[in-house]
């Protein structure tokens, strides 16, 4: 028989309690370089969303752009009418804004006269300030555009209004109108609007 040496058998533990301290700073090692190697967690903010400026829109097959803002100043001169021989100015105490939209047609038939439009303009305080009408004629374009009839993917037509604005108010946005399709007809009693960003011009 053989016979096991007591100081042999004590150095094999002692290497073996050495090879487990070595394996184990070895992982506690691998550990701590892994945990320093991770990003960092992204500190939670309660900063609110910014919503980003929309110069286009679309409601329902009718996509509508923005084309130009004009600040016109307190005055509508008469010269730069369309009638320039006999139109006087018009004033106003705050400030006309002449605004461009246009209109078109992104689904496959003919968009009938009357179904889309372009409305107020609305201010960062919920003012709404509704187009001028007959007294504005001369510094319109004629024909303007506005509730034209739209042929599938034709060049936009431009719609142009002019508002009379209040000289305090920002971040201006304008409201356009479609009627809501119902199978192949537009009742006039549904409609869809959307607001569209404006970059007013001088």
């Amino acid at each position: 028989m053989f016979k096991i040496n007591d100081k042999e058998t004590g150095q094999a533990s002692r290497l073996l309690l050495v090879l487990a301290i070595i394996i184990l700073v070895a992982i506690v090692i691998t550990y701590l370089v892994m945990r320093a190697a991770e990003k960092p967690p992204k500190p939670v903010t309660n900063e609110p969303t910014v919503s980003q400026p929309a110069y286009e829109q679309s409601l329902g097959d009718i996509k509508f752009i923005f084309m130009q803002a004009r600040d016109m100043g307190n005055v509508l001169k008469g010269t730069e009418s369309r009638n320039s021989s006999w139109q006087k100015d018009l004033t106003t105490t705050e400030k006309f804004i002449k605004v461009t939209i246009g209109a078109q047609n992104k689904g496959l038939v003919n968009i009938k006269e009357q179904v889309w439009n372009v409305g107020d303009i609305v201010d960062s305080d919920g003012r709404n300030f509704v187009p001028l009408q007959y007294n504005v004629d001369s510094w319109l374009p004629d024909p303007n555009l506005c509730g034209t009839l739209l042929k599938p993917e034709f060049e936009p037509a431009p719609c142009v209004k002019i508002y009379e604005v209040s000289r305090i108010s920002k971040g201006l946005k304008i409201q356009v109108i479609s009627l809501k399709k119902v199978g192949n007809e537009y009742p006039s009693d549904k409609k869809d609007t959307a607001l569209i960003d404006l970059i007013i011009t001088q």
